[in-house]
């Protein structure tokens, strides 16, 4: 579908022009560094939930607090149109990656924690550096402007906009806050009366993706017998689990490598890492462990199901073992969150298509394949057609040396960059809720 397939009439487009004039990045910087310095790990989100209300009902729009447990809530703020055009959602998860806990997250998070991996905000120059400043922080602030632009705008909306955030939005599930994470808080909100008619997520760059990865986690275990390190090799009752263990781990590993090219689809090439290896006691080396624990991550696409990759791992497992006699071992899916996708020609992908075109001046080319799994698959699972749209990922340009190893891009958020992408989304807000139902192909 061409641009001009749906051009602006001349209102819509004063709108527009008026909304993205309203866009203030001295405001947006301000939000993205308060924001970062609010700590939110997975599960104790609430502070960063209720503030971003209390910004929301500043500068005039509808927001209340939902809560889901004394640490943990969203944020749901809300322009109302006046009726007969479609809700559209604006979303983007608040929680971060790390506890910023010494002794749980050192020494596997580094050898110490950085500037961009501390809930401390640091302004240099555009650039704001903390703990999610560009992930989540950024992308959440970058809604909330676009939600004040249009607020402020005088847009004349028939739908409502919707501008929700939730916790448990990072891959990681956190055992002493009630096991939260795996997308808990948008599955939350989903079920507690926030009911859009299509949205948008926005993350890490400059695309525009209808297919959203789902995620499998798995844990081998291999067995053994506990020993003692003063027994020789090859004394009869006595096996290794660790060394096992290094043979699956290296046969693991050249099935990932071979995993992405098997399944491909049409936005996804799903990934997989072997991320940790568990066994023994530290404290006391001189007796090696029954048992070691292989733990993994393997992206899947919408073309398949958890239960196909679970027994495609089953034959794997199996094939290891018979070429290795001194394998013993078991394993399990622990995690699984199923790929989801909403078809390209639907609106809200075709409307976020001619935002990116209308900024860029030129037709879509595609969209990169990749592996990022998001809250997007749980929302568009949930039934709700969703389009993920982007901001450009901090470049060699802007990434400050000391941030460029690792995950340095997520505590580092380049303000300029957003300004782009928050008039793409605009564009679809407009686009779509200055419509009726029935123009945007609903019943």
């Amino acid at each position: 579908m061409a641009i001009s397939d749906h051009e602006f009439s001349t209102q819509q487009q004063s709108w527009y022009d008026t909304a993205c004039a309203k866009i203030n990045q001295k405001r947006l910087q301000s939000l993205i560094f308060d924001l970062t310095g609010i700590h939110s790990p997975t599960g104790a989100e609430r502070a960063a939930s209720e503030f971003l209300v209390d910004y929301l009902r500043g500068v005039g729009i509808d927001a209340e607090y939902q809560p889901i447990n004394e640490r943990t809530g969203n944020c749901i703020g809300r322009i109302k149109g006046s009726g007969g055009g479609p809700t559209l959602m604006l979303y983007a998860p608040i929680d971060t990656h790390l506890d910023v806990v010494p002794d749980k997250d050192l020494p596997w998070a580094g050898r110490e924690l950085r500037d961009d991996m501390k809930p401390v905000a640091e302004n240099r120059g555009d650039t704001v550096i903390g703990l999610g400043a560009s992930n989540p922080k950024s992308m959440l602030a970058t809604l909330v402007e676009v939600a004040t632009c249009i607020a402020e705008s005088g847009a004349e909306l028939k739908g409502d906009v919707i501008v929700a955030t939730c916790g448990g939005g990072m891959p990681w599930i956190v055992p002493e806050r009630d096991n939260f994470g795996i997308s808990s808080g948008v599955m939350h909100l989903l079920s507690h009366g926030t009911a859009p008619d299509l949205g948008i997520i926005f993350k890490p760059w400059d695309e525009i993706y209808y297919e959203h990865p789902g995620m499998c986690w798995f844990k081998v275990t291999t067995w053994a017998t506990m020993g003692y390190a003063g027994m020789p090799r090859g004394m009869p009752g006595f096996n290794s689990s660790v060394v096992p263990a290094a043979k699956v781990i290296m046969e693991l590993e050249q099935w990932l490598s071979e995993y992405p090219d098997k399944h491909e689809s049409d936005q996804l090439r799903p990934e997989g890492w072997i991320s940790a290896v568990r066994g023994g006691w530290p404290e006391k080396p001189a007796f090696p462990s029954a048992a070691t624990e292989i733990y993994f991550d393997v992206r899947t696409t919408p073309e398949q199901t958890n239960a196909n990759l679970e027994a495609e791992f089953g034959d794997v497992m199996r094939g290891i073992m018979a070429r290795h006699d001194d394998v013993k071992a078991e394993w399990e899916m622990f995690v699984s969150c199923r790929a989801s996708r909403t078809e390209p020609d639907h609106w809200i992908v075709q409307s976020a298509q001619r935002g990116w075109e209308a900024r860029h001046g030129k037709s879509y080319p595609g969209a990169p394949k990749m592996s990022g799994q998001t809250d997007a698959a749980t929302i568009c699972r949930m039934g709700i057609p969703l389009v993920r749209v982007g901001y450009p990922w901090v470049g060699d340009k802007e990434m400050p040396e000391e941030f460029s190893e690792g995950l340095g891009g997520m505590g580092v958020a380049h303000v300029p960059d957003l300004i782009g992408p928050c008039q793409s989304m605009i564009y679809s807000v407009i686009d779509t809720c200055s419509r009726t139902r029935e123009e945007v192909g609903l019943s």
